[in-house]
């Protein structure tokens, strides 16, 4: 049922967990809203508003204080059941929580994980290089930011299977679990590490959080248990989807993997404009007051979400959105792939390193690489959409 206060020219049929043909292209499929309103009503998962143009988007992102972060995701019950600290916090709560995670993610930190990142991607290569091809995301994408992340908070590397499913149940959810089977498996699983960590702190990311207090305060238990499941689950699924995409652009682009490794000093800023050219993290947001945007009223209690790609592609936003401008990326983008406001992504710095390192070790370390010309490149959507399979040959 459409509430009352949309109007009728509002209102679309588009599924944010499969819009019409994101397995070809996730971007295509989300730029068809590109062409209509700024602000829509989808009629699917339970009624919900897009904002579907560059600077609605990032206005409402932007607005912490009418739209909380409380609701998580437009999936039933999803946010209720999680309660993840700090994404799902507002104001002074968010960041008196915030502030720890923060620092244990400072930059001394993610400069100190460069060398484990480096060693885990030449471990990859050395493996693939001489097969002449892989599916990248199965053989590499999948694996190297998740084996990081498992180093980072300390737990075995062999529950990386495992806990990836937790990941792509949370932002690409199947119906296979229930939203409460979903937060049970992840508790589960972390409760001995958690009580480890809080009992005997270590050097792990997990340790330096819970070591840092809260407003003057110890963590409780439950407040940590919140705090690791919402990293746990942050950890598990963007950073791969951002390399997959990296590369299937340098893949369609020779010319680009050439120029990066003639000029390895380009990286840095190829990697941020890649990051925006390729965005596919998209947030949730309930509204706690009205709030009037592109004429109509966001009325309290309405949800909105909010999807990078569709500021990070909006020509209003960006000159030739879709081109790829490695000189773009030598001033300081204010793209939305890492999000806007209080709530910009905590691991932010990490993701960004990760990529810089995948490039210099990829291209510094591996052939000329394409797409394999008798396999088809698929994609998913979802609050992080992603390639599924990425079809890679070269010269072995």
């Amino acid at each position: 049922m459409i509430p009352a206060h949309v109007p009728a020219d509002r209102v679309v049929d588009f599924d944010i967990f499969n819009p019409p043909g994101v397995e070809q292209d996730y971007f295509a499929a989300w730029k068809t809203l590109l062409d209509g309103p700024g602000l829509v009503w989808s009629t699917a998962n339970g009624g919900h508003w897009i904002a579907a143009r560059g600077d609605v988007v990032r206005e409402l992102w932007g607005d912490a204080e009418r739209l909380s972060s409380q609701c998580l995701a437009v999936t039933p019950g999803l946010g209720k059941v999680m309660q993840f600290i700090p994404l799902q916090q507002d104001g002074a709560e968010h960041k008196a929580f915030r502030t720890p995670v923060m620092k244990g993610l400072a930059s001394r930190f993610v400069v100190a994980l460069e060398p484990k990142v480096q060693a885990v991607a030449r471990k990859l290569m050395e493996s693939l290089r001489p097969r002449g091809s892989c599916d990248f995301v199965s053989d590499f994408a999948e694996i190297l930011p998740l084996n990081i992340f498992l180093t980072l908070i300390d737990v075995p590397l062999e529950d990386r299977p495992r806990l990836r499913q937790l990941g792509v149940q949370l932002t690409r959810p199947d119906g296979s679990m229930t939203v409460e089977q979903l937060k049970q498996a992840a508790d589960d699983y972390l409760w001995p590490f958690i009580e480890k960590r809080m009992a005997q702190p270590g050097d792990d990311l997990f340790s330096r959080i819970l070591s840092e207090p809260v407003g003057g305060r110890p963590w409780t238990v439950d407040e940590a248990r919140r705090m690791c499941r919402n990293l746990l689950f942050g950890g598990l699924d963007t950073v791969a989807a951002m390399i997959g995409m990296v590369a299937l652009h340098l893949a369609r682009h020779p010319e680009d993997q050439r120029l990066l490794r003639e000029r390895p000093d380009l990286i840095p800023a190829a990697a941020d404009e890649l990051m925006r050219r390729y965005p596919t993290v998209a947030v949730s947001r309930n509204a706690v007051a009205d709030v009037d945007a592109d004429g109509v009223t966001i009325r309290k209690g309405d949800l909105v979400y909010l999807p990078s790609v569709l500021h990070n592609l909006d020509p209003a936003s960006f000159e030739a959105p879709e081109e790829v401008r490695f000189d773009r990326g030598l001033a300081p983008i204010r793209h939305t792939t890492m999000g806007v406001g209080a709530h910009r992504c905590v691991g932010a710095g990490l993701a960004r390193m990760e990529v810089i390192v995948f490039l210099r070790e990829w291209l510094g370390g591996m052939p000329e690489f394409a797409l394999a010309p008798d396999k088809a490149v698929t994609m998913k959507g979802g609050n992080v959409g992603a390639c599924t399979a990425l079809p890679l040959v070269w010269r072995a």
